[in-house]
């Protein structure tokens, strides 16, 4: 909605908005979960086979080839639904560690997370890696621990294990009654309530059986074997462990525990309210010039992932668009601040999984698809006017280096074409030497893979990768166009561009960088940047 919109209205839908991602290690259940929450949300009929990949279905938010033949999740999904009255928009991010960069992307564009954390496994280092990214923005965290249908670990050890391991405070919110075979349901711990759930269904049971209080005859008549042990471990949470406290969650410093089993609807729905009762609806943002209040009226927002060939029938390219103020409305002219003109904005899309549909209006917190032809790169900021520019949107120096180069000489333009494109889309990154020739930089073997099956399956180039001979990646900075003219001059063989133009310097060894570094003390050499600026000393 342009400055001169209703403010109420904006406030009234900016307080029915929930954002948020899905966190956790891989084969924690995350992208389980995501399907069950789809289906509770009313978002879908069925839920995809995760498991079985000869299956006819696969996840609702895996639409890369690759996500089907391997059974995971390489690319970040969102997913728009209503719920109770509220807008749901939640973001599928990788659970595989090497798309770690994909991830913390997409922690920037969200108000909140849900951590799954596998009951027989435990805290995880990829788990440990995402709640460090949610604390640098004091994310709030809500914790669900899944598989409690299987032999796991008991769920007094869970929180111990938790608590100890993230440094976060556990509030346990529903309590399981048995676990593997035994595994009867969650005892919700605010409502004195017993929900009991029937296994091994895909959709929505109408049948639940709610059993208040814990000394309801009907518990002992159910659960002979479980009651006892259940009645003395709320006893001792009741005395021992601290209660649910909104206000040490919304500051990022309590995480409100759900134990259940995704795969058979155990604590779905549960963790679907919590979310609407207390998560935050979208929060004011940082931009250079400002902080930027959801409520107001001027439509801002930043590009937060580009993904291609998102239809392959389509050849296209889509920016995923985080709406931090205003309302969007189609056909609105927005000023694209890095380039410094307008872009009309006519057919942006909202997304639920694989399926996307014209959006008629978004407000702050949802996300949205704009059609991309090069003009759009993570980390851009656009609004109705105003010059200003979100921050916080990183890049890492990649830690492995492989050169391509395509099969058919005949192809090395599509070959260029593609890398150059899956670069700014941030699947991978992209160096151009002096010579003009390609470098590929991954923070895991797995990007390659998806590289050269996409290459292949988008772009029809088969290419042939060989390591290359680089240690490691530093962005530069120098003071002034003279350090900078002889720093290039005597190291230009080891001197590469990114997809932004920012210069790299290519260091075979880490001998090599550190005498690098002394020879040049006054020019920088960053680890880390941030889009449009570097952001930390290497």
């Amino acid at each position: 909605m342009s400055s001169s919109s209703n403010v109420g209205d904006i406030q009234r839908e900016v307080a029915r908005r929930r954002t948020f991602a899905i966190i956790s290690h891989p084969d924690a259940g995350k992208t389980t979960l995501t399907e069950k929450l789809l289906l509770f949300g009313g978002a879908i009929q069925e839920a995809g086979a995760v498991k079985a990949r000869r299956a006819s279905r696969h996840a609702t938010s895996d639409w890369l080839e690759i996500e089907k033949q391997r059974g995971i999740s390489v690319s970040s999904s969102v997913m728009q639904f209503e719920y109770n009255g509220h807008i749901i928009n939640l973001l599928d991010t990788p659970g595989h560690e090497d798309f770690s960069e994909d991830t913390y992307r997409v922690l920037t564009a969200v108000d909140a997370a849900v951590m799954v954390i596998d009951a027989a496994k435990g805290v995880e280092a990829q788990t440990i890696k995402l709640l460090e990214v949610c604390r640098l923005r004091n994310t709030p965290i809500i914790t669900f621990v899944n598989k409690y249908d299987r032999e796991v670990r008991g769920p007094l050890e869970i929180l111990e294990v938790i608590e100890a391991t993230l440094n976060i405070e556990c509030a346990p919110v529903s309590w399981p009654i048995g676990m593997g075979k035994s595994f009867r349901g969650v005892f919700d711990l605010l409502t004195d309530r017993l929900l009991r759930f029937r296994a091994g269904e895909e959709r929505r049971s109408d049948d639940e059986e709610v059993i208040a209080g814990l000394d309801n005859p009907r518990l002992q008549e159910l659960f002979p074997d479980e009651v006892d042990t259940l009645r003395e471990e709320v006893e001792l949470l009741r005395e021992a462990s601290e209660p649910f406290d909104r206000e040490l969650f919304l500051a990022g410093l309590q995480t409100p525990v759900f134990f259940g089993s995704g795969i058979n609807n155990f604590g779905v729905q549960e963790v679907l309210h919590a979310l609407i009762e207390w998560a935050p609806r979208p929060q004011s943002r940082e931009a250079t010039e400002r902080e930027v209040h959801p409520d107001e009226g001027p439509l801002t927002g930043f590009v937060f992932k580009i993904q291609a060939n998102m239809d392959p029938k389509h050849r296209d390219r889509i920016a995923f668009f985080r709406v931090c103020s205003g309302r969007y409305e189609p056909g609105m002219k927005l000023k694209h601040l890095r380039l410094g003109r307008e872009m009309r904005i006519a057919n942006a899309q909202t997304f639920m999984a694989n399926a996307r549909k014209a959006s008629e209006e978004a407000y702050a917190g949802d996300i949205l698809g704009i059609h991309n032809h090069g003009q759009l790169q993570i980390g851009d900021t656009l609004s109705e006017g105003e010059a200003l520019s979100y921050r916080g949107i990183p890049y890492f120096a990649p830690e492995l280096f492989c050169k391509a180069r395509p099969l058919d000489p005949l192809k090395a333009k599509q070959l260029q074409k593609g890398l150059t494109e899956l670069g700014e889309e941030g699947a991978i990154q992209v160096f151009t030497d002096g010579m003009g020739r390609k470098l590929l930089g991954a923070v895991g073997q797995l990007q390659f893979d998806i590289v050269a099956h996409r290459l292949k399956g988008e772009y029809n180039v088969d290419a042939q990768y060989e390591p290359a001979e680089i240690h490691t990646a530093r962005w530069l900075s120098f003071p002034d166009q003279e350090t900078r003219k002889q720093f290039l001059q005597r190291e230009s063989a080891a001197v590469a561009e990114d997809v932004d133009g920012n210069p790299v310097y290519l260091a075979p060894s880490r001998y090599k960088l550190q005498i690098t570094e002394e020879r040049f003390p006054e020019v920088g050499f960053h680890t880390t940047r941030e889009h449009g600026e570097v952001l930390a000393q290497g």
